[in-house]
């Protein structure tokens, strides 16, 4: 959703010039990137290319060897920005974990203030409504150890939610979730998308659960990367050059399958590397 011509809009997020080494290997370089309010850009690659890395790199989490960030106007700094909202992979948390489904979302309420907490009206309100709007007032006060999958990973779009980011980071949200649980946590990014006009970047193994409501694909690969709408990148000859390989991309029914890129096949479960 990125503005009509003539409209003046600042983007949410701003990269030129970027690059990251690792060792003696180029992640990526020469990235130059806008995302405009209310744009869903998914970022593609297979592991070790970085895409995890980039998020870091927003989140000023990690130091870019070259180049510069600006998120919401504002460079990246280390300490972050209250208005980036930040989605983990969905790794079930241990069956012991105690802390409630409430208490996690109030962390995203709170968690930033100095001191022990001190329970605010203002923010119970604020939870209880976060709660709703994901669909986790059934749960939200049984030990999130307990809970699904997919009901732990409403809670975490409550947390990253909290302070209405402009910019939404998902990193691999839908990883070992079912169909169902897929298409609820995606609906709820979305809407926070077109509702409040947040942009989102969301790095994904799968491009098929978002497929219909990406505006731009960014996919990485071996230090090289190609920018384009999903019907411009998601062609065969696009990812052979990228990949120096051949790579079919194939219509299966209403999904698409990547044939022959290396880690097309690997499983979701396999994504532990901090470089990605």
């Amino acid at each position: 959703m990125s503005a009509e011509p003539g409209q003046a809009s600042s983007p949410a997020l701003r990269i030129r010039g970027a690059g990251l080494r690792r060792a003696e290997r180029e992640l990526w370089g020469g990235l130059d990137l806008d995302v405009q309010p209310g744009e869903f850009i998914a970022v593609l690659g297979p592991s070790g290319s970085g895409k995890t890395t980039l998020l870091r790199a927003i989140l000023g989490l990690e130091q870019l060897s070259t180049g510069t960030i600006e998120v919401l106007g504002s460079p990246v700094r280390r300490g972050g920005n209250r208005r980036v909202g930040y989605i983990p992979q969905s790794r079930p948390l241990p069956p012991e974990t105690s802390l409630r489904g409430r208490d996690l979302v109030t962390l995203g309420v709170s968690g930033h203030r100095f001191g022990p907490p001190i329970p605010r009206r203002a923010d119970r309100e604020k939870v209880d409504a976060l709660l709703a709007e994901v669909g986790a007032t059934a749960f939200a006060d049984r030990p999130v150890g307990l809970l699904s999958g997919g009901e732990q990973q409403r809670l975490r779009v409550g947390q990253a939610l909290a302070d209405d980011p402009g910019l939404l980071l998902c990193d691999e949200p839908l990883t070992s979730l079912d169909l169902a649980n897929q298409q609820a946590v995606v609906a709820l990014i979305d809407r926070q998308r077109q509702e409040r006009n947040a942009a989102v970047l969301l790095v994904t193994h799968d491009i098929n659960p978002v497929l219909d409501r990406v505006d731009r694909i960014l996919y990485i690969v071996g230090g090289r990367f190609t920018l384009g709408a999903p019907e411009e990148v998601l062609r065969s000859e696009v990812l052979t050059d990228l990949y120096g390989a051949p790579v079919f991309v194939l219509q299966a029914g209403d999904r698409l399958v990547v044939v022959g890129a290396p880690d097309a096949e690997e499983s979701h479960h396999h994504h532990d590397e901090d470089h990605r």
